[in-house]
């Protein structure tokens, strides 16, 4: 009797397509990128930066990419786009030229939209020439409900809406919608989210404590895994960037290597009288007057003095300040400085907020490439925003360094009534 063989069916899982953004953190939190050839829709109130989305976007995809972009306002002149991103590194003009993005301002005739007999026909032909013209892959509508808030006829606006968007997928684009907001909190005003339905970009700017706040959130995205909360981005001379909060993991490499204190005495008080772990988080904690700083400057002038690049975050002191107070000391800060071996950067996070203070940290990092890092004191980040975004920050801010392996030298000032809490009053430990 011969025995039969189940065969193992397996099937094999198709990832959906994806287009890179190019903008930082945004293709880290939608894993890759918005969905290929499909209909993005991003919502916002007004100024959250939805606009400069679509155009960063566009400018992203013919830089990075070599994919031309068509950008079709519906609200703002070609001239009046210039000006929009004349204060930003973004040479918009200069693709126009080299025909790598096209842009189409158009302006329609609120009577005609009013009629019953109203169809989009002339856009898809505008679109469509301007899309075969450089071989676009990349189009922004901007703003696509501005056509419709004459349209009375909820027949009407619903055949074309899905008329436009199945002509774009047919046309093999990936095309960013924006919207603005509904105040009865819908995404859109006049219920764009009912036809797109392959990813939703939610895109906020709230202020507190007189400190505005940029916040963006994958509301949808379909056949794709996504980061769901709410992510902090900036908008600064690059464009935007996305600071994911919860991409911070705890798979950094394990190493013996050390580092000096800069203390040779200090030294010997570790296992193997060698010092810090390299990569390694050090906080020191004590009442103003105990000597944190001194700590803190003797080993950024020991790291400089192994050829290490050191950058010192100096939050209450400037350089000026911070450079002759070290040299009273004996720790000599100028040489260093000159030689490009040490950076101080003398900012109140005050100043920035803690978004684009720590964006700022992040591109510090990539650009000087240290191998230590001082932050003094850490306790300044306390009242910049509520303990739960401040310990966000902290978090962020040590994964970062422990990613690059960079020794890492945190002051932290108590007060007498936490002498004996050595994490500090910003409760870290």
């Amino acid at each position: 009797m011969k025995k039969t063989t189940k065969k193992k069916i397996t099937t094999k899982r198709n990832k959906l397509p994806k287009c890179p953004t190019g903008i930082k953190g945004l293709d880290e939190i939608t894993e890759g990128g918005l969905p290929k050839n499909r209909i993005t829709l991003v919502s916002g109130n007004g100024g959250s930066g939805k606009t400069l989305m679509g155009i960063d976007f566009l400018i992203k995809g013919a830089t990075a990419y070599n994919e031309p972009g068509v950008l079709m306002s519906f609200e703002e002149t070609d001239d009046e786009q210039y000006k929009n991103v004349a204060s930003l590194n973004m040479d918009l003009a200069g693709l126009v030229s080299q025909k790598k993005i096209l842009l189409q301002h158009v302006v329609l005739d609120r009577k005609e939209i009013q009629e019953k007999d109203f169809n989009l026909e002339g856009i898809f032909v505008r679109l469509e020439e301007a899309i075969d013209s450089i071989g676009a892959k990349r189009v922004v509508l901007d703003s696509l409900e501005s056509i419709f808030s004459g349209v009375t006829d909820n027949g009407v606006l619903r055949f074309e809406m899905k008329r436009l968007f199945r002509w774009l997928k047919e046309k093999q684009v990936t095309t960013i919608v924006s919207g603005e907001q509904g105040a009865n909190g819908s995404y859109t005003r006049h219920g764009l989210e009912e036809y797109i339905s392959d990813c939703i970009i939610l895109l906020d700017n709230r202020v507190r404590d007189q400190i505005a706040t940029r916040r963006i959130r994958i509301v949808k995205y379909r056949g794709s895994k996504h980061g769901t909360s709410e992510y902090p981005f900036v908008i600064d001379d690059e464009g935007l960037s996305v600071i994911p909060i919860t991409s911070a993991g705890l798979n950094q490499p394990g190493t013996n290597k050390r580092v000096s204190t800069g203390i040779p005495s200090l030294d010997k008080l570790f296992t193997g009288r060698k010092g810090y772990t390299r990569g390694s988080t050090i906080l020191t904690s004590g009442t103003a007057g105990s000597g944190k700083t001194s700590f803190a400057g003797a080993f950024a002038l020991d790291s400089c003095k192994h050829g290490e690049r050191c950058l010192y975050f100096s939050y209450e002191e400037s350089t000026g300040q911070l450079v002759q107070n070290m040299n009273s000391i004996g720790i000599d800060f100028a040489p260093w400085i000159e030689k490009g071996l040490l950076k101080i950067v003398a900012l109140r996070p005050s100043f920035l907020g803690l978004e684009l203070h720590l964006l700022n940290v992040y591109k510090l990092v990539d650009s000087f490439k240290p191998k230590a890092v001082v932050v003094d004191p850490l306790t300044s980040l306390v009242g910049e925003g509520e303990q739960r975004e401040v310990s966000s920050m902290i978090t962020r801010m040590i994964d970062l360094f422990k990613s690059r392996s960079i020794t890492t030298f945190f002051t932290s000032l108590v007060s007498a009534n936490f002498q004996s809490n050595t994490s500090g009053e910003i409760g870290v430990s």
